[in-house]
């Protein structure tokens, strides 16, 4: 079984004890590779690091995390504009909307996902999607952008039915994580219709642990409770998760 982690943060310092040993988890359960997402120039050298650490296995992002759009959101997008004329990249992101905690910079995220989507399109590259009680203006941001080039992910998609028709019709994937083993978060539902052809596989971590980690920190390694529970929604064996689910990846990430 060969897997892809399209979203982990494994260069925060929950990890710095521990990161060998967590990749080697990781590599037993069959996961190759760890995509590693930005959130703002805080996080850059620890990010880069363990890419050089890991080389092939851990691939760098880079983008402007909505929350972390405040008051100096100018000279981030400013930074993440200079890094991607810099070296490669596998990504923009993560970038969107998150209207969770605090409104007070709605207007500077907009502008922010805008400016980060133009980049992408620049630099021929996919987008992360952080979409927080903003799922119908993030699809509409996308909509707006999509010239038939754009494409990429909504991260930790948990929206319904009719949300995840509309991020596919705009060509974009949805991905999967812990939320798919929560009891009442209704993800099961909501994907028993929707093809595999249109998902690919994350953890988050050290976020979103699926059961039985809940509340404790997640690691690549996990993935695998969400491939097994996929591959009970869809009625297929977790090879296949696996197979389809690896082959999106490299298809987005061009791997």
């Amino acid at each position: 079984m060969r897997l892809i982690d399209t979203h982990t943060h494994i260069y925060l310092p929950e990890f710095a004890g521990d990161i060998g040993e967590v990749i080697q988890r990781a590599e037993k359960e069959g996961v190759e590779q760890f995509y590693l997402p930005g959130i703002d120039s805080s996080v850059v050298e620890n990010l880069l690091a363990l890419e050089k650490q890991f080389p092939g296995k851990c691939i760098a992002m880079i983008g402007l995390h909505p929350c972390s759009v405040k008051g100096d959101y100018e000279a981030e997008l400013l930074g993440v504009e200079e890094w991607l004329g810099r070296r490669p990249f596998a990504a923009v992101g993560e970038i969107g909307l998150d209207f969770h905690w605090d409104r007070s910079f709605e207007k500077q995220q907009y502008e922010a996902f805008h400016r980060q989507i133009e980049l992408a399109l620049r630099h021929e590259l996919p987008i992360v999607i952080h979409s927080r009680e903003a799922m119908s203006q993030c699809i509409e941001v996308v909509r707006e952008h999509q010239d038939g080039r754009l494409r990429g992910i909504f991260h930790c998609f948990t929206g319904d039915a009719e949300s995840a028709r509309a991020i596919i019709d705009a060509g974009l994937y949805l991905g999967i994580g812990g939320v798919l083993t929560y009891k009442n978060s209704g993800l099961a539902e909501t994907l028993q219709d929707i093809a595999l052809e249109h998902m690919v596989l994350e953890t988050d971590a050290p976020y979103l642990s699926p059961v039985p980690f809940r509340g404790k920190r997640n690691e690549p390694s996990y993935l695998k409770w969400v491939v097994n529970r996929l591959a009970e929604v869809k009625g297929v064996s977790a090879d296949e998760v696996a197979r389809i689910t690896t082959k999106n990846a490299q298809k987005i990430f061009g791997g």
